[in-house]
């Protein structure tokens, strides 16, 4: 079964960020695929802030990126550009981290004006990180999610349909990388 990791660069528990990773991982795992999520908020602070390559967290969320056949990078947009606590995360993974894996960047900010953050400030870093199958990310504007009654997102039938067809295709690329490896 293929896997894929999401990580997540949100600094809050809850956000509309996390509603909208939720609707994409929940068509992940009707695909079939085996789906891990990294909060970086969850990371201790002290691990991310002072580099401690050899702490038992960033060991454990390393090891998880490096099993995944496929990522899914997510981020909120603050100031133009994805989290700091993100950033802080990413510089952390091994210098050919994403090599040979499938990458999909989703990002949700307040603003159109902020739409290219991911090609922009994401991408090259997922590049530098060795990524080469960076599929077209997907933003979001915060008015686009909204809240049920349940505490499920809700979203806008533009991005519902855009977000599903991006997540759709994430699928088929990793379901045809992995039946190439078999």
């Amino acid at each position: 079964m293929a896997k894929v990791v999401i990580i997540s660069g949100s600094p809050t528990p809850t956000s509309r960020l996390h509603g909208v990773i939720e609707v994409a991982k929940t068509e992940l795992l009707e695909a079939g695929l085996e789906v891990e999520w990294i909060k970086v908020r969850d990371i201790p602070a002290e691990d991310l802030m002072y580099a401690k390559f050899d702490s038992e967290a960033i060991v454990k969320a390393n090891a998880i990126v490096a099993e995944a056949d496929a990522v899914f990078v997510a981020t909120p947009v603050y100031k133009a550009s994805y989290t700091g606590v993100l950033k802080a995360f990413l510089d952390l993974l091994p210098q050919k981290g994403l090599e040979r894996k499938i990458v999909l960047p989703l990002a949700v900010g307040g603003t159109i004006s902020h739409l290219l953050a991911i090609d922009y400030a994401l991408k090259p870093v997922l590049s530098s990180l060795g990524a080469q199958n960076i599929l077209q990310g997907v933003y979001v504007l915060d008015k686009q999610v909204t809240w049920g009654d349940q505490g499920q997102a809700i979203l806008e039938d533009e991005i519902s349909t855009r977000l599903h067809e991006s997540v759709s295709e994430f699928i088929q690329e990793i379901k045809w990388h992995t039946s190439r490896q078999a």
